[in-house]
């Protein structure tokens, strides 16, 4: 099910740049469920491609929001509500600021980039990086009210 609110929450968002849910659901998930977070984060990805095309695009999906739960994984448990209203936000909104140059390495790869071309195209990304974690950022505020409802129901 979260797969698919996933899916459905960026298809709905698509009309904003850059702007969307995903990080916020992968560390949401991340938080409550730990390394059982990678089923409907893999099953979004997979989706993803099954509806978008499973095309050079698709295949930094496969890393990408890995590192986000890796890096959500790292933070501490038991992080207390002042801090995580914060850093959740923050990580969030640092994952979308670095989504250009998560992505570079794989277009380097696929596309024969050398470390200049590589460098340019980030730069030339950078403003719709600047969006994304704008809107990350923005989304990440709805982590900690997620979890402490998730948590409740669980």
């Amino acid at each position: 099910m979260f797969a698919t609110l996933m899916l459905i929450s960026k298809k709905i968002l698509e009309w904003a740049p850059n702007i969307h849910l995903l990080g916020m659901f992968t560390m949401l998930l991340t938080l409550c469920y730990r390394k059982k977070a990678l089923i409907p984060l893999y099953l979004y990805v997979f989706l993803n491609g099954l509806l978008e095309g499973f095309s050079l695009w698709w295949m930094p999906y496969l890393y990408i929001w890995t590192i986000l739960w890796g890096v959500t994984m790292l933070l501490p448990k038991k992080l207390s509500p002042k801090y995580a209203a914060i850093v959740y936000p923050l990580v969030c909104g640092l994952h979308g600021l670095a989504f250009g140059a998560l992505y570079a390495p794989a277009h380097a790869l696929m596309y024969g980039f050398d470390f200049k071309t590589t460098l340019a195209w980030i730069g030339a990304g950078l403003p719709f990086d600047l969006l994304h974690a704008v809107g990350n950022f923005a989304a990440g505020l709805l982590v900690l009210p997620l979890r402490k409802i998730i948590e409740r129901l669980k």
